[in-house]
């Protein structure tokens, strides 16, 4: 068994917001959940060969997926003494009654609340769910914390779909430093990614056909199961490497419009 820090997997890829410059391209229209069948196999690939201290749930938004109380079962029984961390933007949590029950039951798996924007009308449209979260809290003891992610929000590239182009800036050890992500291994299809910008780069290239520049980007291989334990020791211990030069060198704060959508969001 390799420790690691973190580990992330993919509940959904779909999103109700539209947060610009999402580093899972989650604001680009990708629709689909990874499946339980999916999930459990992917895991059970990994199971015995990583110790993750924390384990976390994300997306894309999990509460699109219409079996997430299972999901975290699921991840609760291939690893049984991480911390599960559920990262969620909060606004379909009402889908899930037997959320809380799983959670408080668990004892060792956190809420982690994503809010994606301080303007009054996004408050106003999350009212509800923070609502219900707090009488979580009350009725059930979950564990629940809120993450103000607009606050450190920058951008990981140019641009927006197919005219979507990657910073090249030639420094990736400064870019690398620079990265919110550096710590976010992503667990996709049965493989390991080093972030979620690498892991669902294929997906969003087969999507919006992006331009040439990203190419090698695309050609970025990931550690499968049968990989041996130096190649599992020495994937964890890596730091800069090129495909790092995709993301910027002095990453760029900038004000976010408000992310919600105008229709319902379609999986």
């Amino acid at each position: 068994m390799h420790s690691i820090q973190h580990l992330e997997i993919h509940v959904a890829h779909a999103c109700n917001l539209t947060c610009e410059s999402c580093s899972h391209y989650s604001d680009q229209g990708h629709k689909g959940v990874v499946s339980l069948a999916e999930a459990a196999e992917w895991m059970q690939a990994w199971r015995h060969r990583l110790s993750p201290a924390m384990f976390s749930l994300v997306g894309g938004e999990p509460s699109l997926h219409p079996d997430l109380a299972t999901f975290v079962e699921v991840a609760r029984m291939n690893w049984p003494s991480a911390r599960l961390r559920l990262v969620t933007n909060g606004f379909f949590l009402h889908r899930h009654p037997r959320l809380p029950e799983v959670l408080a039951r668990d004892g060792n798996a956190a809420l982690y609340l994503s809010v994606h924007h301080d303007m009054p009308e996004y408050v106003e449209r999350l009212r509800p769910g923070r609502e219900l979260v707090e009488r979580w809290v009350r009725d059930y003891g979950i564990q629940y914390i809120i993450v103000r992610s607009f606050e450190w929000w920058t951008r990981r590239y140019r641009g927006q779909g197919s005219a979507m182009e990657p910073y090249e800036d030639g420094q990736p050890r400064a870019s690398w430093e620079q990265c919110p992500a550096r710590y976010c291994p992503q667990l996709f299809e049965e493989q390991l990614w080093k972030c979620p910008a690498l892991a669902y780069l294929r997906m969003q290239n087969a999507k919006h056909r992006l331009s040439a520049r990203w190419s090698p980007y695309l050609k970025y291989q990931p550690l499968a199961p049968d990989c041996t334990d130096g190649e599992l020791v020495e994937f964890f211990a890596r730091e800069d490497e090129p495909s790092c030069s995709m993301c910027p060198a002095a990453p760029e704060k900038f004000t976010m419009p408000v992310p919600l959508r105008l229709a319902g969001v379609r999986v």
